[in-house]
């Protein structure tokens, strides 16, 4: 009996789509991740039940049976009409990221269109899908600075896959730290990136927080496993909490992207309600790849 791989070998590059001002950050960023790992893209856009459409209080017991009758008709023409009209603007959202990304990155994506919760949606394919791109905040919670979307949160408890974790714009990337502590979580994080074609030949940074000497042979070991998959890594630890810590070092060194582990029990963990990937994920100004 083999061991499963340490990343999944096969599968697409899934991007979750909706109307949101992440929307062709998300599609950006997933057109580069499928390039760059040499798979194809998936565009989903997952239908979900509008919140405001909630039926009204029941009041048949005083309707007459015939007005009773009328009015289930009209919600039930009411709510086919809806539907439609998501249907029609669900394709239409589709074909335009498609057109962007055609033009812009020379990539055919697939289109995906489902009725349901985007995380049943999620879970339901993730057995194909080697990469899941979501933006920050969906379409409900633009206006909500400092707060990450419902869907977001749900999936990375949901999905096993990595979550690459989209800002509104997409800017090139050339250069990634990895957020590392010493535990368990961080090692196969290393790892995983080591094992990835997806940040190779990228520049390449270590952050730890915590003194000069916080976990000096883990991160040993760590640049040695970087050196050793072609990774030239710049170690930096940095006193304070990593909530204030990873944020101030991403603007001062010009990061691109955060790589985190995506559950841990260190003072870089990350359970992703409470924590300190919550944190990072509600100020971090650049995309964040979660794994565990």
């Amino acid at each position: 009996m083999t061991d499963a791989p340490l990343i999944p070998t096969g599968g697409r590059v899934l991007a979750a789509i909706d109307a949101s001002a992440h929307a062709r950050g998300v599609a950006d960023l997933a057109a580069w991740a499928a390039q760059r790992l040499g798979v194809p893209l998936d565009l989903l856009h997952a239908i979900e039940r509008d919140p405001a459409s909630t039926p009204p209080a029941d009041f048949s017991g005083s309707l007459s049976l015939g007005s009773q009758e009328a009015l289930l008709a009209e919600l039930a023409a009411h709510d086919e009409q809806r539907g439609q009209l998501a249907q029609r603007h669900g394709r239409a959202l589709l074909d335009q990221i498609r057109a962007h990304l055609r033009d812009t990155a020379g990539l055919e994506a697939e289109p995906r269109l489902r009725h349901g919760a985007l995380v049943d949606a999620l879970t339901d394919v993730e057995a194909d899908v080697r990469l899941f791109v979501l933006g920050r905040r969906g379409a409900h919670a633009d206006g909500a600075s400092g707060h990450l979307g419902r869907n977001l949160e749900r999936a990375v408890r949901a999905v096993h896959r990595p979550v690459l974790v989209a800002t509104r714009a997409m800017q090139p990337i050339t250069r990634f730290a990895i957020a590392f502590d010493g535990s368990a979580t961080a090692r196969r994080c290393l790892a995983m990136v080591a094992a990835s074609p997806l940040l190779r030949g990228l520049d390449c940074h270590l952050i730890t927080a915590g003194r000069e000497d916080a976990y000096a042979a883990e991160r040993a070991d760590a640049i040695a496993e970087l050196s050793a998959a072609g990774f030239q890594a710049q170690t930096h630890c940095v006193d304070g909490d990593a909530e204030s810590v990873l944020p101030a070092f991403l603007d001062s060194h010009a990061i691109d992207l955060l790589v985190m582990g995506a559950y841990g029990h260190s003072r870089i963990r990350s359970f992703i309600v409470g924590s300190t990937t919550t944190r990072v994920l509600q100020t971090s100004a650049v995309p964040v790849l979660l794994l565990r």
